[in-house]
This record gives structure tokens, sequence and C-alpha cells, in this order.
């Protein structure tokens, strides 16, 4: 059964990634998920980037490719939390449902009432879900903000890049998409509990303490052993040989992560007796003579081809990878025998849509995409509210109707 969260409704009030990708998780997993949306103009994600293919209604401009990948398989209900009928349609809407997920800045949802002690107070076996920036607590609570903003703020920059770099992002929303996915696993905790005391609660999550946790090797570190981090781009702290290097042509990322796995890679290299030499015997004597090892090491690299390397190192079993471009890494068979991309189910006349599913799989078998992101208030009518009058397209100079 792939679809183990049917059954469960979800209310969804998020913008753009972190609330929206939390939602995703449970739609992919079979809750039924209904976001909510302001009836001008619902979640900016609609218009980060192109048009994609044709609008659903055929009235609207059309979404970017970035909303239907956060927000594929739900449905869209545009209200008014300001005013007394939204308020009384997300009342309805909240008696039946199980969870509610907000990434509203904290001051936000406690001036429109629906904050978590308010909705908790009047509906018991709700789980709340907060997301916000700089979490709950603090000088900082209310502050609002991005991605790079809480990368930069957290020390994650920093920790990027090599000993020269500046400071840089992550190419992926880790702490966007790290956040969603915690929101999840503690609603998840939460309903277990409900199952034996018939009561919900309220989880909380932040960019900012999810930031924190990716980099929380290198903060124990600072805290336990007053350790400033290295900065190793490809590299690891902990371990020699474990970076990437080049070759006669192109690079390779070579991984020794403990003493038997580089005596393997001598003996691939045809130089054996760097195992019993005693500045490289073990991982800790390697730490300490790195740049001896690696003086030696490169040069023995650079003599023959990746494609050779690769095929003596994984052939003495040394956990060993090219350095793949996305075009390379999309079109490898490992990556096609995974079925990571799936179509998104549509409607004759419709671009063809494949999103990248959900990283796991159940007794086999991987969560499908059960329906593309809907338009902005398409499913108001399924919840007996007032329906949303799509705004027309407004056609340029020159653009053709």
């Amino acid at each position: 059964m792939t679809n183990p969260l049917q059954g469960l409704r979800v209310l969804e009030l998020g913008q753009v990634l972190a609330g929206p990708f939390a939602g995703v998780i449970f739609a992919d997993l079979g809750a039924e998920v209904i976001k909510l949306e302001r009836p001008d103009g619902g979640d900016d994600a609609r218009r980060m980037g192109p048009p994609f293919g044709a609008s659903p209604d055929g009235v609207s401009q059309a979404d970017a490719l970035i909303f239907h990948v956060f927000n594929r398989g739900k449905q869209s209900v545009a209200l008014d939390l300001k005013s007394v009928d939204g308020k009384a349609g997300f009342e309805r809407l909240l008696a039946s449902s199980d969870i509610f997920l907000h990434n509203l800045r904290p001051d936000v949802p406690r001036a429109l009432g629906i904050d978590g002690p308010t909705l908790c107070a009047r509906h018991p076996r709700l789980v709340y879900c907060e997301i916000s920036t700089f979490g709950n607590t603090g000088p900082m609570a209310l502050q609002p903000g991005y991605e790079p903003l809480i990368q930069a703020f957290s020390g994650l920059s920093a920790t990027n890049g090599g000993p020269l770099d500046p400071p840089m992002r992550s190419g992926a929303s880790l702490c966007d998409q790290g956040t969603g996915m915690w929101a999840v696993i503690g609603a998840l905790a939460l309903l277990q509990r409900r199952q034996q005391t018939g009561r919900g609660g309220v989880v909380s999550a932040s960019l900012l303490e999810t930031a924190l946790v990716w980099n929380g090797q290198k903060m124990d570190a600072l805290v336990n052993e007053g350790r400033q981090p290295e900065r190793h781009r490809s590299g690891h702290p902990g371990f020699v040989p474990y970076e990437s290097f080049d070759t006669a042509d192109e690079p390779l990322l070579i991984c020794c992560g403990n003493d038997r796995l580089f005596a393997k890679l001598t003996t691939a290299l045809e130089e054996p007796d760097w195992a019993s030499d005693v500045r490289f015997a073990t991982n800790r004597a390697r730490l300490e003579h790195k740049a001896a090892l690696l003086d030696l090491l490169m040069p023995v690299l650079r003599r023959r081809s990746r494609a050779h390397w690769l095929v003596a190192l994984e052939a003495a079993g040394v956990p060993c990878a090219p350095i793949h471009s996305l075009p390379q890494a999309r079109a490898h068979p490992q990556v096609e025998a995974l079925g990571m991309l799936l179509p998104v189910p549509g409607v004759a006349g419709q671009t063809p849509l494949r999103l990248t599913a959900l990283p796991l799989s159940i007794d086999g078998q991987r969560p499908a995409h059960r329906s593309r992101a809907p338009a902005l208030g398409a499913h108001n009518d399924l919840h007996g509210l007032p329906a949303l009058v799509p705004a027309p397209i407004e056609f340029k100079p020159g653009d053709k109707p």
C-alpha cells in the first residue's frame, strides 16, 4: 500500500517552500492536503519563474514549474482569513482536519487568532505544525527570512567550500526542505501520541534549527574541543584520502573511510609500500601527514584517465565516483533504475510533466504522484465555499491570444 496516510486530512497554509514541501510529503503518502491560499494571487511560488505550460482553467496565468514541484497532489481553497466568511470556512475545514500546517511569520497567526494554543483549545485532537525562520522564541523570532539568509546566519555558508573560497551557500535548499521534513516527523509523532491520549499538540520547527543540526558535527566539535572547522571543499576532516583528485582528464572522488580501504587503494595504484609506511599506515597518521601523502598520490592519479582509475578502483573495492554534471547524473543507469522521476497525471492537451518523487519505497513501491498542482481556488466548490473567479490573462502588445 503506497498511500499509508490515506484518510488523513491536512490543512496547509504554506508559502513558497518549507511549508509546501511538508505538505507535498503528506500528499505523496496519501493524505488529503487542502492548500489554503489568498484569493489575490495565492502562494507566491505560483509566480517564481516563467509560466509552465497552460493554466488548468485556460483563463488565468499558468503557474511556474516550482509551484508544480511543491504542490502536486493537493487541493486549493482560496480564503480570506481576515473576513467573517473566510474565518467561518476555515473553521469548518479545521473541524474535520487532523493536521494544520503553516509557515507564517509567528506574529501573523496570533493576529489572525489561529495560533497553536488558540486552535488546539478549540480542537483538542488537532496536530498543529508551525514553521518559522528563526524559531518560536528568542529576540529574532518574529523576523522573516529565506534559505540563503539562514545558511549565512547559521554558519553553514562559512563551512562550505575550500580554505581560500568565500563563504558560499549550498545549491540545494537544505534548510527549507529539511525543516519541512522535521515538521512531518513531528506531526507523525504527535499522531501516534494522539492514539494513546486523544489529544494533539503543537510541533514547532524552524530553518535556523535545521541549519544548526545539519552543521551539528562542526558545532559540537567547536563546543566540546574548541576546534574551528577547517574547510575542505570535497574533502573530509576525519579521513585521508577522502576527496576529489585530478586525473589525466576528468576529476575523480576517492573515499577511503578506513585503513583496509587505504590498503586496497595502494594496491590498485601499484604503490603497496604506502600502506606500510609509518606516516600512512593508519588514518590518524595520514591525517597528521596529509600533505606528504597527497604529494605522492596526486601525480600517480594524473598519469591515467578517470575511466581507467574507475575500473581499477572499483575492481579493488575502493569507493570512488566521477563528479557528474546534472545531465550526466540524470542519464546514469543507476539513477534510471531507481525510478525517481515519475509522471504526474494530467489531462489531454496539458504539457507532459515528470517530477522527482519521494526518496523512499514502501513494500517495494515508490509513492506515485497523484495529481498536478491545483489552480488557485480550484476546490472551493468541493468544500462548499464560494468559487473564485480566475483573473483573466493580460496580453501585451504583440502577444498571440
